[in-house]
């Protein structure tokens, strides 16, 4: 998936905000399946600020690689706001970054265990108060279209979190 220009935008701006913080982004990738990661590795210079990524599509990856507790996944299944925020935190604190962000949810075409196609939940960790937040996006269009703006929600969401003064 080639990434769209309006995303590799919002990902030069994240980039451009991070480095002039002295920060740096690590991203985990269930519904997008590495778009993320290959949306913020299309930015020149972007190997200051970004750390790497972690592509844990397999439920149990969440937990045997980010930590997830599983009692969590247990509960609420892969797609839910929390397991994003566990997400993100388990990467941030894997690849050693000041800010993790994470995407999970369902891209269809077809539900997933009561969960709707574009039913996407984005999760982020970090500043210096160690924050974790998570936020619902419901998207429009097919399998495609929904992994796209899950990228482009996800990194606006992080450049709202470095632009809002609340970022640490």
């Amino acid at each position: 998936m080639t990434p769209a220009p309006e995303a590799v935008a919002l990902a030069r701006e994240v980039h451009e905000l991070l480095l002039a913080r002295g920060e740096t982004l690590a991203v985990a990738e269930s519904l997008t399946g590495g778009a993320l990661g290959a949306t913020g590795t299309a930015v020149p210079g972007v190997s200051a600020t970004f750390r790497g990524a972690v592509v844990a599509y397999a439920t149990e990856l969440k937990t045997e690689m980010l930590g997830v507790p599983a009692d969590l996944l247990a509960r609420t299944g892969p797609v839910h706001p929390l397991v994003a925020a566990a997400m993100a935190a388990g990467v941030r604190g894997l690849l050693g970054s000041t800010y993790g962000l994470a995407t999970t949810g369902v891209a269809g075409p077809d539900p997933q265990a009561g969960h709707a196609p574009a039913e996407v939940y984005l999760g982020l960790a970090g500043g210096e108060r160690l924050r974790l937040l998570h936020r619902r996006v419901d998207l429009k269009g097919d399998r495609a279209a929904v992994r796209s703006g899950a990228v482009v929600a996800g990194l606006g969401f992080l450049r709202e979190i470095l632009t809002d003064g609340n970022a640490g």
